[in-house]
């Protein structure tokens, strides 16, 4: 039975997401909300078992279809929900009973938790940045009078085969100082102008090509209505590739032998980062199909000196993360075994321009 006029009239007008559940447990009513939340139609959905909408992710948890079975009111945040079309969604889902039916109440979360997340990442490196400005200027000014007192030494030696060994200082000196040049990232401001992101990747691929030696395959996605964003080349060419090279050693080093590299583009609207809200945003995803990041590390991935290979720097991703900060934008990871996908949202705005050239 499906419920009256004036009643839906009252749901449909709600912001939340309603769903009705019959006694039986089948879906009575979507309000507009909630077919949008879960992509389904209402009027189709009618009538179908509750699961077919209320499908969590993890099977081990069944506190929220125990509380809908037994009829008990019952909150659960955060719930990881699939949805027919498979896609996920995470939202706060409240269970109300009622005489006749049951209503569920769905706040989606995913916007709020993403933006939580990029202020994370863009408060971490502010702090990470500040820090290593820091930390820079303590290790250079030593390392400057290290490597002046080893010349010096070397001028005064009697024997000149002793000199392998001020060599020795000057050089591990230098190597220090260029690392921590590293880990401060591009030392010049970007310069911005217009720039067709497909070029950028296009440069990258074969890059990438090449230093594989041709051992994997490239598969590109581009949306060729994406307009040219304000940045700059160089420093965008270099933030992509810094992506693409961490996916080529995890593919090379996992050994499986379909080695796949995929690069696409999408515009994005109305997309908050940070706290600020950009009209269009071009969003860059760089795929491949290895072995995955470890969970553990996937939070700490842009911090300088985290790495998940035994031969690797952790500075890639931070250089690559800075990059993208100075241009507006932020660069998120998703990954699981078999699939790791790193995502750039690079805003279209002229305005940046003035921003930062002025």
């Amino acid at each position: 039975m499906a419920p009256d006029q004036p009643q839906t009239d009252l749901l449909g007008n709600l912001t939340t997401a309603i769903v009705l559940v019959a006694p039986d447990l089948t879906i009575r009513y979507l309000n507009a909300a909630a077919e949008d939340l879960l992509k389904v139609s209402g009027q189709r959905i009618q009538g179908e078992p509750l699961e077919l909408i209320l499908n969590e992710d993890d099977p081990n948890d069944t506190s929220l279809l125990t509380a809908i079975n037994n009829k008990q009111a019952f909150t659960k945040r955060e719930t990881r929900l699939k949805l027919p079309n498979n896609q996920h969604i995470t939202a706060d889902c409240v269970v109300t009973p009622t005489d006749d039916a049951l209503i569920l109440e769905l706040q989606p979360l995913d916007r709020l938790l993403r933006i939580s997340r990029e202020e994370d990442i863009l408060a971490s490196q502010q702090t990470t940045q500040t820090l290593v400005r820091g930390l820079a200027h303590e290790i250079k000014n030593p390392l400057g009078g290290v490597r002046g007192a080893a010349q010096l030494l070397a001028k005064e030696l009697p024997d000149t085969s002793l000199q392998d060994y001020t060599n020795i200082i000057i050089e591990e000196a230098d190597r220090l100082s260029r690392l921590v040049d590293r880990m401060l990232g591009p030392f010049q401001l970007p310069h911005f102008s217009a720039v067709n992101i497909h070029e950028v990747l296009e440069h990258v691929k074969q890059l990438i090509l090449a230093e594989s030696k041709h051992s994997l395959t490239i598969k590109t996605d581009y949306d060729p209505s994406i307009p040219e964003v304000q940045g700059d080349k160089e420093q965008l060419i270099q933030a992509s590739l810094n992506i693409a090279r961490n996916s080529l050693q995890a593919l090379q080093e996992s050994g499986i032998s379909d080695q796949t590299l995929t690069l696409s583009t999408r515009i994005q609207r109305q997309l908050t980062i940070g706290n600020k809200k950009h009209r269009l945003v071009c969003r860059v995803e760089i795929s491949d199909n290895g072995p995955g990041i470890d969970p553990q590390l996937l939070s700490a991935i842009f911090l300088p000196m985290i790495s998940g290979r035994a031969n690797g720097t952790g500075l890639g991703l931070s250089i690559s993360q800075s990059i993208l900060n100075q241009h507006k934008g932020i660069i998120q990871a998703q990954s699981e075994p078999g699939h790791t996908t790193f995502s750039l949202y690079i805003p279209i705005e002229t305005q940046i321009i003035k921003d930062n050239n002025p």
